[in-house]
């Protein structure tokens, strides 16, 4: 049974990806035919479906920080949208002809939440969950979830007890945590541990306390976001995760066949999907957010949720709910990720075409983090500061140019400010750096950033938005360079190759007569050096 599911997902996943759509709608669409062909739902793919959620999310939680969450354009609007689609609820069902609040309260969650494993599956394929758009779609997520937790418990006392109070020693329990991470070293045991973490500890640890697995495997993640091996952990479990995430797309189209009633009910929620995205724009352009920023948010927030599934199965169990609307929730989910995927995937194209129209409706007092970054007088600007950064930054000072740094580690950036270098806080990753970064003095780019992706992104979005000056680059595959020289570079240098430059003069270099101060203390032979042929 397995290799059959392995086998459709397979199939219909490359039939996406050659039609130009993300192969995410092809496991979609597997789920449904084997739907259609009798398979039924088995409880080990719903175990596969949720080892997949929670190693997905573990993972988003290692890329954010806490203090990014509570602000509030985040919690804000999470709750500002919420309220609206109960007023929304209760204005369509007219509340006095028999609909409880439990009721209310259960389609009202279904109607505005939002995916987080899709909006996370999205935005870390487009490398942007530590964008600013990323982190206020993410956060929002996380309050949704929250207030799901709690429409659970209003529905059912039992739904949380004493018990999870647990979850505030979860302070006391980060520096353990950081300890271990410490320990496992960069192999397997870090597999190991990024899995008992995110499966057993965040998943299966917080609903043994009566919260939710998914929303305890993300908060784990962010405890350990500010570790220096936490982007390495994350990079780790990337393969198990994928794996496993497939079982989720199919479980969704596992979870009922459709009929012409459900299908009827779920073109409802389908309806009002552009109203709940524009809802989204402009509640957070009312926080001062820009243009681009809500829109890209938005666009990320465009589906329902499987957070929803969940309260809305609850509500069914409970009979407060007839049962066809589980199944019509459930294609309503599935066409919303269908619908929502491809745009996500364009979205800065989609924006560059309805740019004009949407920044009508921008604030003139801009959010902090919108805010142009000026570089001053920097006629030289190197990304990314780590060993191959430093030694740039250094030689183009000692030349005597205004240089600037740019690195997103905190860390790095408080160490070289200390040691008199000047650098600013900015992710190479954020395909919206580019559009805020001022470069009137700027004449040369120095990408000195280690993943290649980011350099491809940063060298298309500065020739995007019309920089004409000198862009350089590293690489370490060969593989790499035409990539970035495609994407805009105008210089790609293989810095291995070049440290073995490095090496080799400086070894010539020792041949050279030795000091006369030396030569006159012992005077002796040159030794012969024999040079190896490869």
């Amino acid at each position: 049974m397995v290799a059959v599911w392995i086998a459709a997902a397979f199939a219909l996943g490359l039939l996406a990806r050659q039609l130009g759509l993300p192969p995410l709608i092809g496991f979609l669409g597997a789920g449904f035919l084997l739907n259609a062909a009798g398979v039924e739902r088995v409880p080990a793919l719903t175990d596969v479906a949720h080892l997949g959620v929670l190693l997905l999310l573990f993972s988003v939680g290692l890329k954010l920080r806490i203090k990014n969450m509570v602000r509030p354009e985040v919690w804000g609007v999470a709750l500002l949208q919420f309220a609206v689609a109960v007023l929304v609820v209760v204005l369509a069902t007219r509340l006095g002809t028999g609909y409880t609040w439990a009721l209310i309260l259960v389609l009202a969650s279904s109607l505005s939440f939002s995916s987080t494993v899709l909006a996370a599956k999205i935005l870390e394929e487009r490398r942007e969950i530590r964008a600013f758009h990323g982190r206020v779609a993410i956060g929002i997520l996380i309050f949704q979830d929250l207030v799901a937790v709690a429409v659970l418990g209003f529905n059912d006392e039992r739904a949380l007890g004493w018990s999870a109070a647990l979850v505030l020693l979860l302070p006391v329990v980060q520096p353990v945590l950081r300890k271990l991470l410490d320990l496992a070293g960069h192999g397997e045991l870090l597999v190991l541990l990024g899995g008992l973490l995110a499966l057993g500890l965040g998943g299966y640890g917080f609903e043994a306390i009566g919260l939710s697995g998914e929303l305890g495997a993300l908060l784990i993640g962010m405890l350990l976001a500010n570790h220096p091996k936490a982007i390495e952990l994350s990079d780790s479990l990337w393969g198990l995760k994928e794996f496993f995430l497939v079982g989720f797309f199919l479980s969704i189209g596992l979870t009922g066949l459709p009929t012409w009633e459900t299908l009827g009910l779920a073109a409802l929620p389908l309806a009002v999907l552009p109203l709940k995205v524009l809802l989204y724009f402009l509640l957070l352009l009312a926080f001062g957010l820009s243009a681009r920023t809500g829109f890209l948010a938005s666009l990320s927030l465009a589906t329902y949720s499987e957070f929803g599934l969940i309260v809305m199965a609850a509500g069914v169990e409970r009979e407060l709910v007839p049962a066809e609307w589980l199944v019509a929730t459930a294609i309503a989910v599935a066409i919303s990720f269908a619908i929502t995927a491809p745009l996500s995937r364009h979205a800065h194209e989609i924006f560059a075409v309805l740019e004009r129209f949407l920044r009508l409706f921008e604030r003139k007092r801009r959010h902090p983090d919108d805010e142009p970054i000026s570089l001053g007088v920097a006629d030289v600007v190197v990304v990314g500061m780590g060993r191959v950064g430093t030694g740039a930054y250094n030689h183009a000072r000692d030349l005597g140019r205004k240089v600037v740094g740019l690195d997103s580690d905190l860390g790095k950036v408080e160490r070289h400010l200390g040691e008199g270098r000047r650098v600013v806080y900015a992710d190479a990753e954020d395909p919206l750096l580019w559009h805020r970064l001022r470069l009137d003095y700027v004449r040369v780019i120095m990408l000195a950033v280690p993943d290649s992706e980011a350099k491809i992104l940063a060298s298309e979005q500065l020739r995007r938005r019309g920089y004409t000056g000198l862009i350089s680059a590293t690489y370490v595959w060969p593989e790499e360079r035409e990539p970035i020289l495609t994407a805009g570079a105008d210089v790609a240098y293989n810095y291995f190759a070049e440290a073995g430059v490095g090496l080799a003069a400086d070894t010539f270099e020792a041949l050279a007569p030795e000091p006369k101060s030396r030569l006159n203390k012992q005077p002796q032979a040159a030794t012969p050096v024999k040079l190896k042929r490869p």
